[in-house]
């Protein structure tokens, strides 16, 4: 278990913050600063091409302004942030960045302008330039990526929430980011609608190699991720593998987290002498290993 700093390499890496600070003011009616809030404060993160990384994080951690960093919506007060070895505080890379880590936001209704799905899905490559034709075959791979194809020709106000986000996430990859940052993508959604968009996202990294950075508070989102950084009070409090840090239960709970239910009841298990793997995280793998157990007879 590490509390600081993942291999650090310098070279090659998709995202990569050093001393990475962001700060508010706070002003009064007049509009007179009267304080300074720092929400990032001193955040080393680096990601490879193709991770699936997790920022776990409770309300105020810090974790969407971070998230805001990444698609150079908010620009650094102190420290550096590259992704894809461009500088974001260099305003000419604005739009290049901008194409490399596509955003995925919390409310799809913000993200979705177009009144028929196969248009919203075009609306980023037509302003990117992209010739008409190739639009239109970004489209319909897109939507047949995240499973939204046979409603290409409807209005997305006839779509649930979990469907919406999708049709986002399919006008993201219609412009082929190298990055998608999904921040608290699936906050407002039911369960099925947060299972099948994490479905989605989990093909995308798996199939396509796409780097995923996914920001949330929901632990049980978190444990396919590669690696996972835990941000509090601003700051990178907890890193390591899903195992890792779920095994940290006194850290999460200064943090304002705590384990995945299935974690905490392998945990118990375990206290009760029923030799089952620890690094188990879904409901399927640990009917298994129980059912195992029972053939076994012990």
């Amino acid at each position: 278990m590490k509390e600081a700093g993942r291999t650090k390499s310098g070279k090659g890496n998709m995202i990569e913050s050093k001393d990475l600070v962001h700060e508010y003011s706070r002003r009064d009616e007049d509009g007179n600063i009267t304080g300074i809030i720092r929400a990032i404060d001193g955040v080393d993160i680096q990601v490879k091409p193709g991770d699936f990384i997790a920022v776990l994080g409770a309300n105020g951690s810090g974790k969407s302004t971070f998230a805001k960093h990444l698609n150079g919506l908010l620009f650094p007060t102190e420290g550096t942030l590259y992704i894809d070895g461009m500088d974001t505080s260099d305003s000419t890379n604005a739009l290049f960045v901008r194409q490399t880590a596509g955003m995925v936001f919390q409310n799809p209704d913000n993200q979705i302008i177009a009144n028929i799905v196969e248009e919203d899905v075009g609306f980023g490559p037509e302003n990117m330039g992209v010739p008409t034709q190739e639009i239109l075959k970004r489209v319909e791979e897109s939507l047949k990526e995240v499973g939204m194809f046979e409603y290409r020709r409807h209005s997305p106000n006839r779509l649930s929430g979990g469907q919406k986000q999708r049709v986002a996430i399919a006008g993201i990859m219609a412009m082929r980011p190298k990055c998608i940052v999904l921040d608290e993508a699936t906050a407002m959604l039911d369960p099925v609608g947060r299972k099948n968009v994490l479905g989605t996202v989990l093909r995308l990294n798996k199939k396509e190699k796409i780097t995923i950075i996914l920001i949330t508070h929901y632990m049980e989102e978190v444990v396919q991720a590669d690696y996972i950084y835990v941000m509090n009070k601003g700051k990178v409090a907890l890193e390591g593998t899903p195992g890792e840090v779920f095994r940290e239960e006194g850290k999460l709970e200064e943090c304002r987290l705590t384990a995945p239910q299935i974690t905490q009841l392998v945990r118990k298990l375990r206290k009760a002498n029923i030799p089952i793997r620890e690094d188990i995280f879904s409901e399927e793998e640990l009917i298994r290993s129980l059912l195992l157990f029972k053939k076994n007879g012990r």
